[in-house]
């Protein structure tokens, strides 16, 4: 067994089940500082695994990584992506307005200004609502850390309704925010979308966008996560800049190579289909230029 594996998936799946680490601990009857270990990798009983997939109400096959894992919270789907991360020498995501780990740092800005005011609305669960923030943009921040350390390859397929839906909502669209923040998450997005256009002009190595044409349908966002020895497919209902509790699907996690290959199929058949470079740039500044003329009218 990959202890280590087991390890990621725990930590995971903890945050996944909302219980805190000394809760699990307890029923478990061990300590804190032993259900830490495990989680970075110490030998466990196949017994304790079995205990803690009851606990945590999962099957034991997929603790051992065996099978799909699910998440329906969207910081319990971060860390596993994080974690997948760390090994990925190539990432290929579909149907997203943007690539997050390319995402400048006023989107973080924005994201953790949302996320305060959405705190400073709490009332008496504030307290809780932090933690939650924090950690989220903690798992967020490791990840964009990792990626400038390690610059794994990137090909991104973005599909031009999200992108418009961005451009008119703005990043955190779904949090109740301020008038003056809503405005300020309009121009973060608008510059992202910007930013992203510069980057199909110039095509920096190991970063590759396109965009899909109009009539191109597809049925959700996925990313394929390729390392030296394995593939894995992560089917993802969240965006970061949800609520930090959002439960509004479910994450879906497997290596299964029936699973990768047909949405291999899939990404492959977008980007022969997908615009590219300059052309694709310009398709994306009409876009911004197309909403800024229907936010100017509708002032």
């Amino acid at each position: 067994m990959r202890f280590n594996e087991i390890g990621q998936q725990l930590r995971a799946y903890r945050m996944e089940s909302g219980l805190r680490a000394e809760e699990i601990a307890a029923r478990l009857g061990v300590s804190r500082a032993a259900l830490y270990r495990y989680e970075k990798g110490e030998v466990i009983k196949l017994d304790t695994i079995k205990r803690l997939a009851e606990l945590l109400k999962i099957s034991p096959l997929s603790l051992l990584g065996i099978g799909v894992e699910y998440y329906s919270r969207p910081v319990a789907y971060f860390e596993r992506v994080r974690q997948l991360e760390e090994t990925t020498d190539q990432l290929l995501q579909v149907h997203m307005p943007l690539c997050f780990l390319t995402t400048s740092p006023s989107y973080d800005a924005a994201l953790a200004e949302a996320f305060a005011e959405l705190q400073d609305a709490a009332g008496g669960e504030r307290a809780a609502l932090r933690a939650m923030c924090e950690q989220v943009l903690g798992i967020l921040n490791n990840r964009k850390r990792l990626f400038d350390m390690r610059r794994p390859g990137i090909i991104a397929i973005l599909s031009p309704l999200a992108v418009e839906r961005l451009l008119r909502l703005g990043i955190a669209a779904a949090l109740p925010l301020s008038d003056r923040l809503r405005r300020v998450c309009r121009e973060v997005a608008a510059a992202e979308v910007g930013n992203i256009a510069n980057l199909m002009e110039t095509e920096p190595m190991g970063l590759q966008f396109g965009l899909l044409p109009d009539h191109f349908a597809t049925t959700g966002s996925f990313q394929l996560l390729r390392a030296r020895d394995r593939a894995t497919l992560a089917v993802n209902p969240f965006s970061a800049d949800l609520h930090p509790n959002a439960q509004t699907g479910v994450g879906i996690i497997t290596g299964a190579d029936d699973a990768v290959a047909a949405h291999q199929r899939v990404a492959e058949a977008g980007w022969r289909e997908a615009i590219k470079g300059p052309a694709a740039a310009a398709r994306l500044r009409a876009l911004l230029a197309e909403v800024y003329a229907h936010s100017a009218e509708t002032v």
